[in-house]
């Protein structure tokens, strides 16, 4: 780690020890989770847009619009089937957003991200808004009725061209992973609005792994009121922190997940991170033992088996490594300036729209909070 690189993780530690009313919130995109094995969207060659062009669709990008899934569900099966979540495991960075919400020290985590893997985090419900959906909830694409994830697992888990449909309408059943065409969740925007409105100096904003280029959600680091602190971990300054850049910005070029380790270390909580990475690991190689595909290797191996052309499949942008030509972050992301121009005024519409309910998610290793929370204790004695 360099010496600019160290300056910013003890600079952000302090500030974060010397006040025990800071709280932080996370905006992260695909960058926290390329060390997990999930390939990135626009690598050239590999990215998931270039492999998915020679299934011979219209354009690449139509496995995520939704009047073509309306017509020809088989290529989102087949990419949903290699994507489900429990094929990945959550990422040091993930592991780190964690460990603020067992010391009290998380707000919120907004992610652009759709593969579930803060909940594997044990990221509680309340403290979590998935900005662009996710796998963990399916619903009728027509009446809008709801269905648990197991209904739709168990329709790609065949892959054969007989697809989950409505018992109510005999619409067809899909995760709620906003495609091309369809709105934002409206929870995404109110609680935004929420938060941006109350948050004062005792709040840290966190962007992580995101080339922030895409709307709505690229432009939340610019409504960040001026007496909040914002911090950037990213390869490359991007978006605000790059072109209008404020005196008390921080900034992190580097890896995510070198960040999270060093900031766990500043903080004091080194041995705490462990033992959240530890606790996880396990349960991870217990699923595995009950036959569940945890590794990277593990999909490679169903890859070769299920889709030879789709080698280095991806389930979200590469912010490692960001084009210019193509800057499409996650499933549901416009790149072309006709559909960036439909995506905002979808978006828009969300707004006014009915809410979309959470589901509330399980948190696993409370062992493991207790523990820390017994640390804090100790500390403090």
């Amino acid at each position: 780690m360099s010496r600019s690189q160290l300056r910013s993780i003890e600079e952000l530690a302090k500030s974060i020890n010397a006040n025990p009313k800071v709280k932080v919130i996370f905006l992260v995109g695909a960058g926290i989770s390329t060390a997990c094995g999930i390939p990135d969207f626009r690598s050239p060659g590999t990215g998931l847009y270039d492999n998915l062009a020679k299934l011979n669709l219209p354009f690449a990008e139509a496995v995520f619009d939704i009047d073509f899934f309306r017509q020809n569900p088989q290529p989102f099966y087949t990419l949903a089937k290699e994507l489900y979540p429990g094929n990945y495991e959550p990422s040091n960075f993930h592991h780190l957003m964690r460990l603020f919400q067992d010391k009290g020290r998380l707000h919120r985590i907004y992610t652009q991200n759709i593969d579930t893997l803060e909940r594997s985090a044990g990221i509680q419900a309340e403290y979590l808004v998935e900005a662009h959906g996710s796998f963990a909830d399916n619903h009728c694409i027509d009446c809008g009725l709801d269905y648990p994830h197991e209904y739709f697992k168990e329709a790609i888990a065949h892959c054969s061209g007989k697809f989950a449909r409505c018992s109510k309408c005999e619409g067809l059943i899909k995760p709620k992973i906003v495609f091309f065409g369809e709105n934002l969740p409206l929870h995404f925007f109110s609680t935004w609005d929420d938060d941006v409105e109350t948050i004062d100096e005792d709040y840290i904003v966190i962007v992580a792994g995101t080339s922030l280029a895409v709307y709505p959600f690229a432009s939340l680091p610019t409504e960040v009121p001026n007496s909040v602190r914002r911090v950037l971990f990213n390869l490359e300054k991007v978006g605000d922190f790059k072109v209008n850049p404020r005196k008390s910005d921080l900034v992190f070029n580097g890896s995510t997940e070198l960040a999270a380790k060093e900031l766990a270390k500043q903080l004091g909580w080194q041995d705490d991170f462990q033992a959240v990475v530890d606790a996880s690991s396990r349960r991870r190689q217990k699923e595995k033992d009950q036959g569940v595909p945890v590794s990277s290797d593990d999909l490679e191996v169903q890859l070769s088996n299920v889709v030879q052309d789709l080698k280095h499949i991806s389930l979200k942008g590469s912010d490692e490594q960001p084009q210019k030509s193509k800057d499409t972050e996650t499933a549901g992301i416009p790149e072309s300036q006709g559909q960036l121009e439909k995506f905002k005024e979808t978006s828009t519409q969300g707004r006014q729209k009915g809410e979309q309910s959470d589901e509330e998610s399980k948190v696993d290793d409370t062992t493991v909070q207790n523990k820390v929370i017994s640390a804090d204790i100790e500390a403090k004695k």
